[in-house]
């Protein structure tokens, strides 16, 4: 089998397929739970805090210039050396709501698996043919007169 043929039976194996299109939905829910986090949540959690911006959250570490540094923009764009609290609890937070959907989506496939065993389970197993009944009685005859 040549390379190129044996990579495109890898390719296109349906586990293969599936990882990719795993992987494409999985980013477009990660823009869709960013913009969830950034646009909507940290607003709200920010103003019930008292109006704190935590994309603007940040502790200066290192400002040789002596620049002002009013907004994170504003330290980035002047090179100085921030710590970017709000930026990695926004980061934390997008990672707590895709970890709930993941673990939602498996208990969700779990719950399946275990209805679908349920459903598998013989009920009884089939009953002895004919021919090894009446043997069993013969035998069982024949030892009680011996």
């Amino acid at each position: 089998m040549s390379f190129v043929q044996e990579f495109k039976e890898f390719a296109v194996k349906g586990n293969m397929v599936d990882m990719a299109v795993g992987i494409v939905i999985g980013g477009a829910f990660g823009t869709i739970v960013s913009s969830l986090v950034d646009d909507i949540f940290m607003p709200v959690i920010g103003l019930v805090l008292g109006g704190v911006d935590f994309s603007n959250l940040f502790i200066v570490l290192s400002n040789p210039e002596g620049v002002a540094v009013p907004s994170l923009a504003v330290a980035e764009a002047a090179g100085v050396a921030t710590l970017n609290i709000g930026l990695f609890i926004n980061a934390v937070v997008k990672f707590a709501i895709v970890a709930f959907a993941l673990f939602m989506l498996v208990r969700g496939i779990n719950m399946l698996r275990r209805e679908k065993k349920v459903e598998e389970a013989p009920a009884e197993p089939a009953p002895p043919p004919r021919e090894e009944v009446l043997l069993a009685e013969i035998r069982d005859i024949l030892k009680a007169q011996s």
